[in-house]
């Protein structure tokens, strides 16, 4: 991975210049989420970019809440954000700030505005707003109430905070110009009124500034030198400039850059909320979801995210990625990072007929083949165990090489074992299968130096351990779910999750903790779950071996 002083991008650069030129002498940023949901993956670009441009550069970055909707803002989601920032390895220190600390300057700000000409109370609807804006191809047209005296507009303004207004009754605007060529800058509203309870303030406002009144002079008052935003917010730096440079504050530079979108996803946070509230998952943190908090209980690595994240880069066009290239960074991380261990999914009884009743073995494996020095475990053997149902077919089709009646097949670091008998039920269907064992083949390997072609994990069936598996898949789909014909809705995976109530795994994992991740061999990559009790243990898929959906990706052209 790229270290943070080895990096190099348009916004890198120009922040260079402006040391070198001397229009900053510092570098100061900041990450500021609006507190409506839980962060995902698509925010994690903006964190990156403002925590590690403010390190490459010996600067702060400081974590600021834009919280200035009460009516889809809540405290849950505050503390979640901060979270999943510091999950990611990012600190903000002591550098904490809301919006709404700034409530009370921003309305000084206000009356400066009004007092200078520059805003003022309008009477119309947000529909008749909008109706007056004009287009992009044609100019709007002043509001009657424009040309208010100063005198009557901070006295309505005065009368708003005090609350004698109803919602959506009057506004405060910015006067500007209703034929200017940026759209955003046709008067654009500065405050509305809410009577809405606020997670921080209470009922001690009425008037709530909006977004580009509130951004610009936050950053400001927190000495912001480059204010690092998406690319949708290029059209809003004009207004940005305007607010400053109308109150003659100290002015930060806003820079941005391109957002990017995933395959599989929907990446918009009125969406996601969607899916939540309408009870397609569990919850916000639910595996399935691109949240970071439902990353963290799947079992996906922070690293592994930051890494996809410095491999898309910083550009500005946006970019469309695949949801297998994000996938392999996750493989490849936990590949590295997760011992090995014995789980299987769909128990099938094996019973080594030769094997004495009784006898217990404990055969050695290593926590990790590519690392001896994490050590090795003993994993008892004992006459009966656990496959997997998979790993048995009574008349086997061509090229499969696992066990078979007839046939012989090594249990990983156990013996050589030879089918000789299978037994059903009153259905027809296999309960048990028999085996006898080559016990000069101790450890998995022939002394005659015959050769097998199959290996299978197992578990031995007296000391397995009870497990709840979550097998988790893409939410979605379709690769463009925003895009397809219907509703995204409609393309919601029915088969996202399977949830299989008794699997097993070897008694090791007794000791295992909420949050620790294995690859159960041959199967998968799996985190311990939450849920977990004393009596089972409940494991999330957080990806498979391999890449199943590379081949539709290919086909769809995702």
């Amino acid at each position: 991975m790229t270290t943070e002083n080895e990096r190099s991008d348009f916004i890198r650069d120009m922040i260079k210049e402006d040391l070198a030129t001397g229009r900053f002498d510092r570098v100061q940023t900041r990450f500021p989420p609006e507190p409506n949901g839980y962060l995902h993956i698509g925010h994690v670009k903006a964190m990156a970019m403002d925590f590690g441009v403010a390190e490459q550069f010996g600067g702060i970055c400081s974590l600021r809440f834009d919280d200035t909707n009460p009516a889809k803002e809540e405290e849950e989601y505050v503390e979640a954000i901060m979270e999943d920032i510091r999950w990611l390895g990012f600190d903000w220190e002591d550098r904490l700030y809301f919006a709404s600390d700034y409530f009370e300057q921003l309305y000084e700000f206000a009356l400066q505005m009004i007092k200078a000409g520059k805003a003022y109370v309008d009477d119309l609807s947000a529909e008749e707003i909008r109706e007056y804006r004009g287009t992009l191809t044609e100019p709007g047209k002043d509001s009657p109430w424009r040309e208010r005296s100063v005198e009557e507009n901070l006295d309505l303004f005065k009368r708003m905070r005090a609350g004698e207004f109803q919602n959506g009754e009057k506004t405060l605007r910015a006067k500007i110009d209703m034929s200017h060529p940026h759209i955003n800058m046709r008067d654009p509203v500065m405050y509305r009124i809410l009577h809405e309870e606020h997670h921080r303030t209470g009922d001690q406002w009425v008037i709530y500034p909006m977004y580009d009144w509130a951004h610009g002079q936050s950053d400001s008052l927190e000495g912001v030198t480059h204010s690092l935003c998406s690319i949708e917010y290029k059209n809003h730096r004009p207004l940005y400039d305007w607010f400053l440079d109308q109150l003659g504050i100290f002015h930060p530079q806003q820079i941005e850059f391109a957002r990017f979108n995933m395959t599989y996803t929907v990446m918009s946070k009125r969406r996601l909320v969607q899916i939540v509230k309408d009870g397609y998952v569990r919850g916000w943190d639910d595996p399935r979801m691109i949240t970071l908090a439902g990353m963290r209980r799947a079992g996906i690595p922070p690293e592994a995210i930051r890494a996809f994240i410095e491999h898309v880069g910083v550009g500005l066009s946006l970019s469309t990625i695949q949801h297998s290239k994000f996938d392999h960074f996750v493989r490849d991380d936990l590949n590295q990072r997760a011992n090995r261990v014995n789980g299987v999914l769909r128990p099938l009884k094996v019973v080594l007929t030769n094997y004495p009743e009784g006898q217990e073995e404990m055969m050695e494996f290593p926590n990790h083949p590519d690392y001896p020095e994490r050590g090795t475990r003993k994993v008892p053997f004992t006459r009966e165990l656990y496959i997997e149902q998979d790993d048995f077919r009574e008349d086997p089709p061509n090229k499969f090489w696992r066990l078979a009646p007839g046939r012989e097949v090594r249990l990983r670091y156990g013996y050589l074992v030879t089918c000789t008998n299978v037994v059903k039920d009153e259905k027809g269907e296999i309960v048990e299968v028999h085996c006898t064992v080559d016990p000069e083949t101790r450890g998995g390997n022939a002394p005659d130096g015959r050769r097998v072609k199959g290996t299978l994990h197992w578990v031995s069936a007296e000391q397995a351990l009870d497990a709840e598996v979550r097998l988790y898949d893409r939410l979605f789909i379709h690769p463009f779910p925003m895009e397809a014909e219907g509703h995204f809705t409609d393309y919601i995976n029915p088969k996202s999750l399977e949830v299989i109530e008794n699997a097993k795994v070897e008694p090791s994992l007794g000791d295992a903790k909420v949050g620790d991740r294995f690859q159960f061999e041959r199967v998968g990559y799996f985190c311990v779950d939450p849920d977990s009790t004393e009596e089972k243990l409940v494991f999330n898929r957080t990806i498979a071996l391999r890449d199943s959906w590379a081949k539709i990706e290919k086909q769809q052209g995702g």
